[in-house]
């Protein structure tokens, strides 16, 4: 039964017809009347939605603050994050808080406020900028991305070359005494197996989604109670492709998420989690699922399903061939097995990484498409660009209240609409989503800096920044206002000073090598020195191999840990808006928050901990003087103890896909100072070098 199926029907069609007015008082009367289950919660979910389109906070916040006194957490949870949507100025925010606050202590008999409410204050809404009523116009995507077929095609051509060469290699053709029959043996073994896992695979994941994930797969009117606007597109897509409805899937999480698989268009599989309704607006949803049938009307998930399973091949090849030749014996016959094995190896192990990188590669260009098709099909490309940033939040919330990683968000990285890595960034521009031109800013760095293409190599997903540029595109050729204002974040970039940007970026590549470029040049330059007779000092190569190895590293510890000295007061949106941050130049801050968690919300005992401020969220590095021992030690003692707590934290602010500082120091009035010492071995090493380079005549007499 689908949770809408006791609500009114005239309740059901007035919100599928967006006539918000006439629904209200057919679900006013119904939730007075309505015993309290699945229909009842769904019925008061609609209210909310309806009293927010009809203007009425005061009684769409009245209903959420009685929602939030349910004894049953997901109801707790949606109206929590509705209180937070609805907070459209600070004092609406302001009054939501205090009263949940005051109702959570009554109930809960405690003077302590639960994690949800120590947090910050919960952001604006993003205004939305009006959509176009014109769905299916053609929307142009030069210099987006590169074209997807084209790249599916290169991606499994060379990767099914690259099995076959290993494979080869396996079966040790070379050395067979007949070559033929190993060859036609190795294609008819990579045929079959890839076709086998192209056509089960579907199954398999099925199998996975139930046992791991516990999916529940559900009817199309199920979804249509969650978001009426997602079932029309999925009916009008499916119909105007001739395409089957994908088996459509939940997964009773609380990370919004959302991830397409199979083999044919006409029996893919389509899962969303819970958290994605939780999260987003009807529009918003809607938009989710136009991407995710925009894989399946690309057939690229088809594409990926067996191109992951090519590179898997290429890997489980490099185990079993290291196992293999771990067993032969020294015979004169297994000498020879064991030379056709090590050459497997190294091929198979060659291949899978440069697989992964095409994977990779083959994923950022469909999530591109994706994203066009989405826009084309809802006229809507500002829904998924706000879409996007709201789904980073949800991630970033629901990091707070969990101390264990998320299953869905671990397991579906590379198939999930976005990569959970990125999100304290994307999540901090919806703490801003008020101020679009700050938005902006903080998308600055993923357009501009060249880290940003460096670190994006290793992402599943394009950036986010790049990703709201191109729906920002589609939106103007639709002749709709962007709520990012990315336009005018492209004309500052173009002001950017080029030559601070790459310079310092291949000054930056050369001295992430620094050190062992110095000693290959020191021990360069002592052979040489040796073998001209200018010094007849024999230990003089390794001497200045350790020389040029110290001084490098000084070099590299000066860059990556100036002076703090004056390190001036920040907050986290100030950093994160910085277009010349670097992930090697660390930038001397001083911040102020909250630590609401470990860093990694998994780890038991994690040293590192997350800071948030009122602009955004932020990870701390710890570094132990005592190494990884001390680490360990650190979070299995103290860490936990400065949870919920307030600090100042000195350090080096740095920015990748996941921005972080490496503190120093964490001070915490209610408790103890932490001082963290991340040059510590590092000087000690390259100190050790230098003096070792010196004495090493005296330990090695010539």
């Amino acid at each position: 039964m689908s949770p809408s199926s006791g609500v009114p029907i005239a309740a059901v069609q007035a919100m599928q017809e967006q006539r918000y007015a006439d629904a209200i008082p057919t679900l006013e009367a119904f939730c007075r009347t309505a015993p309290k289950g699945k229909a009842y919660f769904q019925a008061q979910v609609w209210l909310v939605k309806a009293y927010k389109a009809t203007g009425a906070r005061d009684q769409a916040i009245a209903l959420c603050q009685q929602m939030r006194r349910s004894h049953q957490p997901q109801i707790q949870a949606w109206a929590e994050q509705a209180l937070a949507f609805l907070a459209a100025d600070s004092s609406q925010a302001s009054e939501a808080a205090a009263t949940t606050e005051t109702q959570s202590n009554h109930s809960s008999g405690s003077g302590k406020p639960s994690s949800a409410q120590s947090a910050t204050a919960a952001p604006s809404t993003i205004p939305k900028a009006r959509r176009s009523k014109q769905r299916g116009v053609k929307l142009a995507m030069k210099g987006v991305a590169s074209n997807l077929t084209l790249a599916s095609g290169v991606t499994l051509v060379l990767l099914c070359g690259m099995v076959l060469a290993a494979t080869l290699n396996l079966l040790l053709i070379q050395g067979a005494d007949d070559p033929t029959s190993g060859l036609i043996s190795a294609i008819l073994i990579t045929i079959i197996f890839n076709l086998a896992m192209f056509l089960l695979g579907p199954t398999i994941m099925d199998l996975v989604q139930k046992l791991i994930y516990d999916t529940r797969w559900v009817s199309l009117s199920e979804i249509e109670g969650h978001s009426p606007e997602s079932a029309k597109v999925i009916r009008r897509v499916c119909q105007q492709h001739h395409i089957q409805t994908p088996r459509l899937g939940i997964i009773d999480d609380e990370n919004p998420t959302a991830f397409t698989y199979g083999s044919f268009p006409n029996s893919a599989r389509l899962v969303v989690s819970q958290g994605l309704f939780t999260y987003l607006d009807d529009d918003e949803a809607a938009t989710v699922y136009a991407h995710e049938l925009g894989h399946i009307v690309h057939w690229d998930f088809a594409v990926m399903t067996l191109a992951s399973t090519l590179v898997q091949v290429c890997y489980l090849i490099y185990t079993y061939a290291r196992a293999i030749a771990d067993q032969l014996g020294d015979s004169d016959s297994a000498k020879k097995v064991k030379g056709g094995i090590q050459s497997a190896v190294i091929l198979a192990y060659i291949f899978y990484i440069v697989g992964e990188y095409l994977l990779l590669y083959l994923s950022r260009t469909r999530e591109y498409y994706a994203d066009h098709f989405a826009a084309e099909v809802t006229g809507n490309p500002n829904g998924l660009s706000r879409a996007l940033v709201k789904i980073a939040y949800g991630i970033l919330e629901e990091g707070k209240r969990s101390d264990k990683p998320s299953k869905v968000l671990q397991g579906t990285r590379a198939l999930g609409i976005s990569d959970p890595r990125s999100a304290s960034m994307t999540g901090t521009a919806y703490r801003v989503a008020a101020e679009p031109e700050k938005v902006g800013r903080v998308f600055l760095w993923d357009m501009f800096n060249p880290w940003a293409g460096w670190m994006e190599l290793n992402s599943t997903h394009p950036l986010t920044g790049k990703r709201v540029r191109a729906l920002t595109t589609y939106a103007e050729q639709l002749g709709l206002d962007s709520e990012f204002d990315m336009a005018r974040m492209i004309r500052e970039g173009r002001t950017l000073n080029k030559r601070k940007l790459y310079g310092s970026f291949m000054l930056d590549i050369l001295l992430f090598w620094v050190e062992w470029l110095g000693g290959l040049a020191g021990l360069a330059l002592g052979i040489a020195l040796l073998k001209s007779g200018t010094i007849q000092l024999f230990v003089l190569p390794p001497m200045l191999m350790l020389l040029g190895f110290g001084i490098g590293l000084l070099l590299k510890i000066w860059v990556m840990y100036p002076s703090l000295h004056r390190a001036p007061e920040m907050d986290v949106l100030l950093l994160m808006s910085d277009p010349y941050a670097s992930p090697l130049r660390g930038k001397p801050v001083q911040l102020a928050g909250q630590i609401i968690g470990r860093g990694d919300s998994g780890s038991r005992f994690g040293s590192d901990l997350k800071l948030q401020d009122p602009t955004g969220l932020i990870y701390l590095h710890y570094a132990s003087r005592f190494g990884p021992l001390g680490n360990f030690l650190f979070g299995m003692s103290q860490a936990a103890s400065f949870i919920n707590q307030e600090v100042a934290v000195t350090g080096w602010f740095r920015r990748g896909v996941m921005p972080w500082v490496d503190m120093t120091l964490m001070t915490c009035p209610n408790k103890w100072n932490v001082s963290s010492h991340h040059r510590f071995w590092a000087l000690l090493l390259a100190i050790g070098a230098i003096i070792l380079a010196f004495t090493l005549p005296v330990l090695i007499p010539t």
